[in-house]
């Protein structure tokens, strides 16, 4: 091999970032062994960060997409479908143009509008409207900015992402913690978009899985947790927005995790922040080749490289721009709770809290509060799915030059992105979960099924659901990378 390509892609981009922290004393326990009810104040500002795109040649006046970079944990359906068609009439785009990745953090407070009759609940409604509005002023922004653009993919290592499912050996049963014998993938994708012909930066793409559960139940303060410290770093160091997406990772947290420290979090953001540094660092200035140019002859006879202006052809390939949009239909799982089930349970735990708050019982109080809890988001995940034996399991998929983006619902095992990668290992793929919220919830792989784990609870499809879409992308993939 005497020549080395690297993975581009060239098209319009525009980004734009915005402030959308909630007000102190909003709705905040996320947490169902939180204590608290209300935010006390606030660790970092939360952000939205809106990424218009077009391919080059676009002769739209409209972005082909939209992606928006969101400091939340994810809204249920309801608020997500009115947040969507909130910003598609606000920018007059296309609600099926705009992808919205969520961060995950658990630190953002839960904005769910079932929760208004709660301690901080009344603000919920005015912040989600507000939120909508500053997403779609952000998007706005970014159309208006945008500008032709190289965007240059490199592959660095961070190990703050650990697997989370460990076996309790007292309980006998697993719990969703550290397990220092699990597998988790250490790669962060990082793209780096500057102007094509200035080479100015404009935006840092980072794409990374590991659950944003560094503060949990301890913890009063609204935060974007670690995503916020890894921001700071790489801003500092590039002038330009940061542009995270959430990778698969369901089975995926940080060792140092579940505390009310914002110490920890800020830790474990710069460990990540200095690896997408060290990447960038590790990058050849855009739109160039690495040839082999020869023997010198020195005190050894030493083989030199150097950088040349990219070709036609990988122009060329570069500024391919394809969309597919799509849905895989997995089954649902066999024993998906009844909804009038889980309303009469959900009312049991109600009723167990108050007494054994009335008879000073605080412990039961809380695990009965936690169970409340517990059922209440199940009811959020089964509420709005079609009747059916199949979930319409939606998939985005995008080519850019010589990158594949995916758009993902739920969160997804670990194990698919390294499969997917490990399956197309000489393309770039940015893998985003929590696309435009969550209908699939959890997705184990087939394995991790019988365990006893809470995100088999939580899913709503059945066992081997994980493969079938594997094989679905595969072969959508596949596809795409064949075309010219």
């Amino acid at each position: 091999m005497t020549k080395i390509e690297f993975p581009q892609s060239r098209c319009q981009v525009g980004v734009s970032r915005a402030d959308v922290t909630p007000p102190v004393g909003i709705y905040h326990r996320m947490w169902g062994a939180a204590k608290h009810d209300r935010a006390t104040g606030i660790h970092r500002p939360l952000t939205v960060t809106a990424l218009a795109m077009s391919a080059e040649t676009s002769p739209e006046d409209k972005p082909d997409a939209v992606f928006v970079a969101v400091d939340h944990c994810l809204l249920w359906y309801s608020e997500m479908a009115a947040l969507l068609d909130t910003v598609g009439d606000l920018t007059g785009i296309s609600v099926d143009r705009i992808t919205v990745f969520f961060s995950h953090t658990h630190a953002a407070g839960l904005m769910g509008l079932e929760r208004i009759e709660l301690p901080g609940g009344e603000l919920i409604p005015d912040y989600l409207t507000s939120l909508s509005n500053e997403i779609a002023t952000a998007v706005n922004d970014a159309v208006a900015t945008m500008q032709s653009a190289v965007i240059s993919y490199s592959t660095g290592r961070c190990n703050l992402a650990t697997n989370r499912d460990f076996f309790d050996p007292d309980r006998e049963h697993a719990v969703c913690g550290f397990n220092p014998e699990g597998t988790a993938d250490d790669s962060v994708l990082v793209g780096r978009v500057q102007h094509a012909e200035s080479s100015r930066p404009i935006a840092t793409i980072v794409n990374y899985a590991c659950h944003p559960t560094t503060l949990a139940w301890d913890n009063t303060l609204i935060s974007p947790d670690y995503p916020g410290a890894m921001r700071e770093v790489v801003e500092d160091a590039t002038k330009a927005p940061c542009f995270f997406i959430q990778g698969a990772s369901g089975d995926i947290g940080p060792r140092d995790g579940y505390t009310g420290d914002v110490t920890v979090a800020d830790r474990n953001g710069r460990q990540l922040g200095y690896a997408v540094l060290s990447a960038l660092e590790n990058m050849p200035p855009a739109s160039t080749s690495l040839k082999y140019t020869g023997a010198v002859v020195s005190g050894a006879t030493i083989g030199t490289w150097q950088f040349f202006n990219t070709d036609d052809q990988r122009q060329s390939d570069a500024v391919a721009w394809q969309h597919i949009a799509t849905s895989c239909e997995i089954p649902y799982r066999s024993d998906l709770p009844d909804r009038e089930e889980l309303q009469r349970e959900r009312t049991e735990w109600l009723a167990k809290q108050d007494a054994a708050a009335a008879s000073g019982d605080t412990s039961a109080a809380a695990d009965a509060r936690a169970m409340a809890e517990r059922m209440t988001r199940r009811l959020v995940r089964v509420e709005h799915l079609p009747v059916s034996d199949t979930l319409p399991y939606a998939v985005q998929i995008w080519k850019l030059g010589d990158a594949i983006w995916l758009a993902l619902d739920g969160e997804l095992y670990n194990v698919l992105q390294r499969r997917l990668r490990k399956t197309f290992p000489d393309t770039s793929i940015v893998l985003g979960t929590l696309a435009n919220g969550s209908k699939a919830w959890y997705i184990p792989d087939r394995d991790s099924y019988g365990k006893g784990l809470y995100q088999e609870d939580a899913s709503v499809l059945a066992q081997g659901a994980l493969e079938q879409l594997f094989d679905f992308l595969v072969l959508k993939i596949g596809a795409l990378l064949q075309t010219t």
